[in-house]
């Protein structure tokens, strides 16, 4: 099978759908595929059609690196033409997305990843008719939660494919060694909740002094004693850390659909300390502790209870690993062929 995996946005910039791209591309290859990605800008898997430049401009509480050039549909359209099959991501971002679905392509499969809020739930509602028919292009759309299948509801009747990681990468060994530490993991934005975890920081430190907090993916020029500020870090190293850490915090303020952070603490057996954000309780269950989000106070306590009781972080992290085979690649791949051979089928 011939597969074209769509990005709207860049893969100059990090980012969850470029992540999950990067993944599905690699996996579809080693299952015999043939199978490449579409994006704007540069970089990317090997063998990734660009199709324009990009500009970051800022959407959900975030920033997204998208084209806007109308003229992308052309070049998308070329780039997805010998393709049995169409993987499209957040297929309502422009412009590449949104050129995908006007253009004439093979059978479409849409994967819906955002939690929209305000202007852009709001545009949305304004643009449900065109919205509408556009979506009428997608074969089978999926989405890769409960809470992102929601935005779009009414739209386009979709099935939950969640976002998937390679397992064995992230399975601490039979003898991981000892556990240390707190660790963050995300851009410095808001709403990923840094801010909150920082002003938490006093809080668990008087409790367990001496007690360090490493900071992946920011880099500030100072910060509360104790923390530890290491900006981005390869693959590598970021997984090395998780299996190190005690605590892994998630202090996401919103706008969350997934929580891919989550996951990979999951899967490292890790304790777990995350905001209670719907999307977070899909994803971990009762394999994390949860704390009022946004709620400095509320988060200390939740990580000042699992440092203080290895039983409970034992416990939970035992759940983290059984929790996490629900998102493995045989789990993700496996579902998403499906959905490529029924498109194939209802294109036929």
């Amino acid at each position: 099978m011939r597969v074209a995996v769509v990005s709207p946005y860049a893969f100059d910039e990090p980012g969850g759908v470029q992540d999950q791209v990067t993944r599905i591309v690699a996996w579809l290859r080693g299952a015999g595929h043939e199978a490449w990605a579409v994006a704007p800008g540069g970089g990317g898997p090997e063998g990734t059609r660009h199709v324009g430049r990009y500009r970051t401009v800022p959407t959900n509480r975030s920033r997204a690196p998208v084209a806007i050039d109308p003229r992308v549909a052309r070049r998308v359209a070329r780039a997805v033409a010998d393709a049995d099959v169409v993987h499209l991501h957040e297929p309502f971002m422009p412009m590449v997305s949104l050129g995908t679905l006007s253009a004439a392509t093979p059978p479409i499969v849409a994967t819906f990843h955002a939690n929209p809020e305000g202007a852009v739930r709001r545009a949305y509602r304004l643009a449900r008719p065109i919205l509408r028919g556009l979506a009428g292009r997608i074969a089978v759309a999926t989405a890769v939660s409960a809470v992102a299948a929601a935005a779009v509801e009414g739209l386009v009747s979709v099935r939950i494919i969640p976002n998937g990681i390679d397992l064995e990468d992230y399975r601490p060994g039979d003898d991981p060694g000892p556990r240390a530490g707190v660790l963050f993991i995300g851009r410095d934005e808001p709403r990923k909740g840094l801010d909150v975890l920082l002003e938490a920081w006093p809080l668990i430190r008087s409790r367990h002094p001496g007690t360090e907090l490493s900071v992946v993916g920011a880099v500030r020029e100072s910060g509360p004693e104790g923390v530890t500020f290491l900006g981005w870090v390869a693959d590598d190293r970021k997984r090395e850390l998780l299996a190190s850490a005690s605590v892994l915090a998630v202090p996401n303020l919103g706008a969350e659909s997934f929580g891919i952070v989550g996951l990979e603490g999951l899967a490292s057996g890790c304790a777990v300390a995350a905001s209670d954000l719907d999307a977070f309780r899909a994803v971990c269950a009762d394999a994390a502790l949860y704390a009022r989000t946004g709620d400095p106070v509320d988060l200390a306590s939740a990580i000042n209870s699992l440092l203080s009781d290895p039983a409970l972080r034992a416990d939970l992290g035992a759940r983290a690993l059984r929790r996490s085979r629900q998102f493995g690649r045989g789990v993700v791949l496996g579902a998403y062929l499906l959905a490529y051979e029924e498109a194939l089928a209802a294109g036929s």
